[in-house]
């Protein structure tokens, strides 16, 4: 990064904690959205995301709110936000950088009991009081009394209509669709609102400094919690311990993992969005069977 940057995320640091110098800038890969480096300073290490604030509106913002929602139920570990600002046309989050270590002999049963207390934290309504992200995709999260209205009107609905609108997927998918919406009723078990995490898959946790699970890039809203577990088993990587501990902690509704395809319709629908190719057809075969 340049040293307009280096002088930036310093000024950045230094309103937070007071008198900091940046002894060095690392670039860390893996974001395609967000330009992402481990900062050293003279008062330790942080980590930054920084993207074109016009581009992503309020996109950090939104992010630093998630985390902070998900600390402050102090059930699950993740990033401490440090400071979030818009400098110019260039959006700022630095964050605790954690320091990965090898992952504990509890991980995966710790982190199944965690995600399941994380889940106990309820809400009156699904939704949340403000809109966030997932991926580069905006996610509306306007307030409903049913779980159903709100997963078709603010999840499945605004990704339908994008896909259409870019021909990657036809009428007939749309017609699917609203054939299954119309079976909905019968098919998610009625639960409170969960807090979630919202795009919960294998590259969004990390082993912590004491090898515990740590959570991190969160969409964060209340929905029904099967759309956390659904995501784990979309691109796996969750081991069967961590389903076991979740349960015995918070017992999941019976044949919850037959209705995954139906939770994953949504995140698969954000990948039709963002990358096309075979998503839809996913999408379609699990369509199909319902």
């Amino acid at each position: 990064m340049s040293e307009k940057i280096k002088k930036e995320i310093q000024t950045i640091l230094a309103e937070k904690i007071g008198a900091i110098t940046v002894e060095n800038i690392a670039p860390v890969g893996g974001g395609c959205i967000n330009e992402t480096a481990k900062i050293t300073t003279n008062q330790g290490l942080f980590f930054a995301k920084r993207n074109n604030a016009k581009q992503y509106p309020k996109m950090l913002e939104a992010e630093a709110k998630g985390l902070q929602l998900l600390k402050d139920t102090s059930e699950i570990k993740t990033p401490e936000v440090i400071a979030q600002k818009i400098i110019n046309n260039t959006q700022y989050l630095i964050l605790e950088c954690i320091e990965s270590r090898g992952m504990s002999k509890n991980f995966w049963n710790d982190f199944g009991k965690s995600l399941a207390k994380l889940h106990r934290h309820s809400a009156e309504k699904f939704g949340l009081d403000h809109p966030n992200y997932i991926g580069s995709l905006s996610q509306s999260n306007c307030q409903h009394s049913s779980w159903n209205e709100f997963f078709i009107l603010e999840r499945l609905e605004p990704q339908i209509k994008m896909a259409i609108d870019s021909k990657q997927i036809n009428q007939s998918a749309n017609q699917r669709f609203h054939k299954l919406f119309s079976q909905l009723e019968t098919i998610f078990p009625i639960e409170k609102p969960s807090l979630l995490h919202g795009d919960l898959w294998n590259g969004n946790y990390l082993i912590g400094s004491k090898g515990e699970p740590c959570i991190i890039d969160p969409a964060v809203y209340f929905g029904h919690r099967e759309m956390d577990m659904g995501m784990t088993k979309l691109f796996g990587g969750f081991t069967s311990e961590f389903y076991q501990s979740y349960n015995e902690e918070f017992s999941l509704e019976k044949d919850w993992q037959e209705r995954t395809g139906i939770c994953n319709l949504y995140p698969l629908m954000v990948h039709v969005n963002l990358f096309g190719g075979g998503y839809a057809m996913q999408v379609d075969s699990i369509l199909r069977q319902f």
